[in-house]
């Protein structure tokens, strides 16, 4: 699917799709642009369905990255086969995931200053093993946040760790925005005024910009789709 009735310069194509001369040389050398015909001076010769390729990668980009749009437009060139419905339906089920992690984020973070921490009593306290079970993670897990100073626990006999219900309100904060992709250095500044409400709010502040984030990808991939669609008629 050239569509080269058109006869459009490279400099055309990136003026409508809204990029680069030297990208949409890179994009026919990456093949999300198929092979341009040539003149017998060896000028390029694009059609309008380089436009619309070149439209689809630039669209999607913001969506899914560059490295991800290029794999999606190049398996566009391959319908009927299904290859780049499967490419969309994996993006969108990882922007749903993020979604979700987030909302458990959120709900950690909201709740984490709230919970009365009072009347503790030693059967309160939870082993490596029962905290990790009720969150999902490995002990290893539990033991690396101890060694970077995220959650460490008090030393029972014979140096066990014991997580007392401070502890594991910390811990399960730390899970929940570790699915959200907090890094550890990040967490390490954040975990000391956790209990306070203006670092609580700048939590979740930094959660509501992460939100935004998606819902700006969620968009970039719906367009870049329709994009497609306009493609994948041609």
């Amino acid at each position: 699917m050239t569509g080269l009735h058109a006869a459009l310069r490279t400099v055309d194509v990136a003026r409508r799709a809204g990029c680069s001369v030297q990208q949409v040389r890179d994009l026919e050398a990456d093949g999300v642009l198929l092979p341009a015909a040539r003149t017998a001076a060896g000028h390029r010769v694009f059609g309008e369905d380089h436009v619309r390729a070149a439209l689809a990668h630039r669209l999607l980009a913001p969506g899914v990255g560059p490295a991800r749009a290029r794999e999606i437009v190049r398996a566009a060139h391959r319908w009927p086969a299904p290859d780049v419905l499967r490419l969309l339906d994996a993006a969108s089920a990882a922007l749903d995931t993020e979604r979700h992690d987030l909302a458990l984020a959120r709900e950690a973070a909201a709740a984490i200053g709230d919970e009365p921490i009072a009347d503790v009593r030693p059967s309160d306290a939870m082993t490596v093993s029962e905290l990790a079970g009720a969150l999902g993670v490995r002990p290893s897990t539990l033991r690396h946040w101890d060694a970077e100073g995220l959650v460490v626990p008090r030393r029972g006999a014979g140096g066990a760790r014991r997580y007392a219900p401070a502890d594991v309100r910390d811990a399960r904060i730390v899970a929940q925005l570790r699915l959200a992709g907090y890094r550890i250095g990040p967490l390490r500044a954040l975990l000391p005024g956790l209990r306070s409400a203006r670092v609580r709010a700048d939590v979740l502040a930094a959660l509501a910009v992460r939100d935004a984030d998606v819902d700006a990808r969620s968009l970039a991939l719906l367009r870049g789709s329709a994009a497609l669609v306009t493609l994948l008629r041609a």
